[in-house]
C-alpha cells in the first residue's frame, strides 16, 4: 500500500498531478481543492495517497491531510459513491464542509458537488450520520496540512522561490487545523457528558455554520453554543 508521496511536481492536469520520486513518476488523481493547492511545476510536493486496486485498474488518490483521506474512504463506503464521485464532493465541499453537511442531514450540499445526483446524495447523509461523528472526532489529530510543503523542508533546506505563497498557504492551513481541532474536541467533550453521536455531531456542525465570518471558533465556545442547541425546548 502506498500511503505517502513526496517527490517533485512534474505535471498538472485537470484531475490528477505526475510526481517524480527518484526518476519514478507517479500518477496522483486529485480534487479540485487539492490541484489548487500544488506548487509550480518542478518544486516538492508531499500528499498522502489512497491505492484503488480492481482487476483491471490501479489508481492512485492523493490528499493534501489525512482527515481528508479518512473522509474519502468512508464516502466510499456508501453505496453508489466510486472514487471520482468522492473526491468531487471532497472538491466542492472539503474535509470539514462534508462533515457539516452529512450532520445536518443537509444532502442539498452534498448534491452541489458535480456527477452527484440528489438520490446518492440523500444516501451519502443517511448512511454516514453514524458514522461521520467518529472521523469528525479524529480531527483534532489529523489536522494537520502539507498543501505542498515538502516534508524535509528544514534549515538546511534550499531556499524556495515560492515562499511568500508558501507562507499563505501555510497560515490559511493552520487557521483551518485550527477550526478541526475545536470541532474535534468539542465533539469529544458532548459525546463524554453523555449525548449520542448523531446528535453532538449536528449540534457542533451548527455552531461551527453560526460563527461569524472570519472568526475561529475556540472548544468552550462551541461547547456552550452546540450545549443550547441541546437544551429540551420548552
Amino acid at each position: 500500500m502506498i500511503g505517502k508521496i513526496t517527490g517533485t511536481l512534474d505535471f498538472r492536469g485537470t484531475d490528477h498531478v505526475l510526481i517524480d520520486v527518484g526518476g519514478v513518476g507517479y500518477i496522483v488523481h486529485c480534487s479540485d481543492r487539492t490541484l489548487m493547492a500544488m506548487p509550480g511545476r518542478g518544486e516538492r510536493v508531499s500528499l498522502y495517497t489512497e491505492l484503488l486496486v480492481r482487476e483491471d485498474l490501479l489508481q492512485l488518490f492523493g490528499f493534501t491531510t489525512l482527515l481528508e483521506k479518512e473522509w474519502h474512504r468512508l464516502l466510499l463506503s456508501v453505496q453508489g459513491i466510486g472514487a471520482k464521485a468522492a473526491m468531487a464532493i471532497l472538491g466542492t465541499l472539503g474535509p470539514e464542509g462534508v462533515g457539516r453537511a452529512i450532520a445536518l442531514q443537509d444532502w442539498a450540499a452534498v448534491k452541489a458537488a458535480p456527477g452527484v445526483g440528489p438520490k446518492i446524495a440523500q444516501r451519502v447523509v443517511n448512511e454516514l450520520k453514524d458514522k461521520a461523528p467518529t472521523v469528525m472526532a479524529m480531527g483534532a489529530d489529523l489536522g494537520s496540512v502539507l498543501e505542498g510543503v515538502p516534508a524535509d523542508d528544514g534549515p538546511d533546506a534550499p531556499a524556495r522561490s515560492d515562499a511568500p505563497a508558501a507562507k499563505v498557504k501555510a497560515a490559511g492551513s493552520s487557521a483551518g487545523a485550527s477550526r478541526a481541532a475545536a470541532q474535534a474536541d468539542a465533539l469529544s467533550a458532548l459525546l463524554n457528558l453523555g449525548y449520542g453521536q448523531g446528535d453532538a455531531a449536528s449540534a457542533v456542525a451548527r455552531a461551527a455554520a453560526e460563527t461569524p465570518e472570519g472568526e475561529t471558533p475556540d472548544e468552550a465556545a462551541l461547547i456552550r453554543a452546540a450545549l443550547k442547541l441541546l437544551a429540551p425546548k420548552g
